[in-house]
């Protein structure tokens, strides 16, 4: 009941914004919405937007015949690990860094179809690092977690862990997480 509520008041409010007459000048009216939302002082815009993407791709950690998929922490760093099931002997590793311009999505959520796939496609150890996130986290926050979240997978006991051939680990990423990647195979 509580969700058809939601979903009223999400289409009514959509409705409203589509029929909203805004000034000529206004070329990107949802960018208004969002500015409107943080002067009233309803959440801040990167919030807001974490939010609207939550709804739709937030995904548990379920594993499925072919991948078997774990939370975890390493190095402090919240990680999710997809780790294909079968075959014999040790598999590839790939560290994956999110993209969202270190201020939105999720490792553990948004990209959890992606690693997914991955996994069953490379017959690869995916780590998936949710390091954390703009506003409340500043540059270099993003890095350090990428950093020690790498570091920890790294380990002699996380690749044995996992079966994972310590000469065929590579890090990988989209957007702001192929930043990410760059920077850790210098560091690492």
């Amino acid at each position: 009941m509580k969700f058809r509520w939601v979903g009223a008041l999400l289409l009514s409010v959509a409705a409203y914004y589509v029929y909203l007459p805004l000034p000529s000048g206004v070329s990107e009216p949802w960018k208004l919405m969002l500015h409107v939302a943080h002067s009233l002082g309803a959440c801040h815009r990167v919030h807001l937007l974490n939010r609207a993407i939550s709804w739709v791709e937030v995904t548990d950690a379920r594993s499925s015949p072919t991948v078997h998929v774990t939370d975890s922490t390493l190095g402090g760093v919240p990680t999710r690990v997809f780790q294909p099931i079968g075959g014999e002997g040790l598999k590839r590793g790939v560290i994956y860094f999110h993209g969202g311009g270190w201020a939105l999505c999720s490792g553990m959520r948004s990209y959890d179809l992606l690693c997914r796939k991955m996994a069953e496609d490379l017959d690869a150890v995916i780590m998936s690092v949710d390091y954390r996130l703009a506003p409340e986290a500043v540059f270099p926050d993003q890095y350090h977690d990428a950093v020690a979240a790498s570091r920890a997978f790294l380990s002699a006991e996380v690749l044995q862990r996992y079966g994972i051939d310590p000469e065929r680990v590579c890090a990988s990423g989209d957007s702001a997480g192929g930043n990410l990647a760059a920077a850790v195979v210098q560091e690492v």
